[in-house]
């Protein structure tokens, strides 16, 4: 299944650095993010909060979005390390890209532990198995066109986990030789504007589309409102998250389009992070210092029993 995971292949190259001898309080976290305007990653600072607070009720959490600018998420990185922190949560704009910065927060004596996306030379490394997440996914569009359709894969920014997700998607569809990728390079931003834009200039271009899958929910809500806008239907939207507005979305008579979503819970793995971060700081080495979280398809037969990103049901 993960021959051609971005995650899996780059194990190899993995350097984990080795952990402190002695053990270290934890009295500042710094948290670098895609962007704070997306739930996801709102539900990530969240959980790393709620969990560093476990270790040290008093602890100062610095959590900000760098936006998609790796250059941003350097100079968080820099400020980071002027600061003083004690442990470093980031989700990389580019997971080879910023294996510089890791060293230097690392040599400043600092633990890194990615969340959501691989990076290279981290800690350690708790994410979504996003390669399942994609074919879970898709398997559904496939499953739902009994096999044939004309269908859409719509990218995002590309850090692993999109990568991924798109791989498991592809490799899914390629089981099936009358399902008809018509695109699967399109940058819908990982936002619900991108996604809206991104599947206009698709609806103006193919007559015929008859399924959608989106690297997440947010970029499934702006397709969906791009095809009601031009009273296009009957079309399958699936994507990944499980986001409270794709609950809301499966829930709604009036978005049937949006069908499925492959779950991540970002709470949890936030928690999980900083659990592993402070352990190493104790000086415990993670016996497996990568960890994939398993996705559930989220749909509109199901949506009443999933239990969602809600904090308070993630303790």
């Amino acid at each position: 299944m993960f021959k051609r995971s971005i995650l899996a292949t780059s194990l190899v190259a993995l350097a984990f650095s080795a952990a402190p001898a002695l053990s270290k309080d934890l009295n500042k976290i710094g948290v670098s993010l895609g962007t704070m305007g997306n739930p996801f990653f709102v539900a990530l600072a969240k959980g790393a909060e709620a969990e560093a607070k476990k270790t040290n009720p008093n602890v100062e959490v610095l959590a900000f979005g760098f936006d998609y600018d790796i250059g941003k998420q350097f100079t968080q990185i820099d400020n980071f390390i002027a600061a003083g922190v004690d442990l470093i949560l980031l989700n990389p704009a580019d997971s080879k890209a910023i294996g510089p910065a890791i060293k230097k927060a690392q040599a400043a004596g600092i633990v890194v532990v990615a969340v959501d996306t691989f990076a290279e030379g981290a800690d350690a490394v708790v994410t979504t198995n996003n390669v399942q997440a994609g074919e879970i996914a898709c398997q559904y569009i496939v499953d739902k066109l009994k096999g044939k359709g004309d269908v859409i894969i719509q990218n995002g920014p590309q850090v692993s986990a999109v990568v991924d997700r798109v791989n498991g998607c592809k490799s899914v569809f390629a089981k099936s030789p009358d399902i008809k990728v018509l695109s699967d390079d399109q940058d819908g931003k990982g936002s619900r504007e991108g996604g809206m834009n991104v599947m206009q200039g698709h609806l103006t271009r193919y007559d015929k589309i008859d399924a959608v899958f989106t690297i997440n929910d947010p970029q499934a809500i702006g397709t969906d409102l791009a095809a009601r806008q031009q009273n296009r239907t009957g079309m399958v939207i699936t994507s990944v998250d499980g986001a409270p507005d794709i609950e809301a979305a499966l829930k709604d008579p009036n978005a049937v389009m949006i069908e499925a979503s492959a779950s991540q819970n970002p709470y949890k793995m936030a928690r999980r992070a900083v659990e592993l971060g402070v352990g190493i700081l104790n000086g415990t080495k993670p016996a497996n210092p990568v960890e994939l979280m398993d996705s559930h398809l989220v749909t509109r037969d199901n949506v009443n029993e999933y239990i969602g990103w809600a904090s308070d049901k993630n303790q």
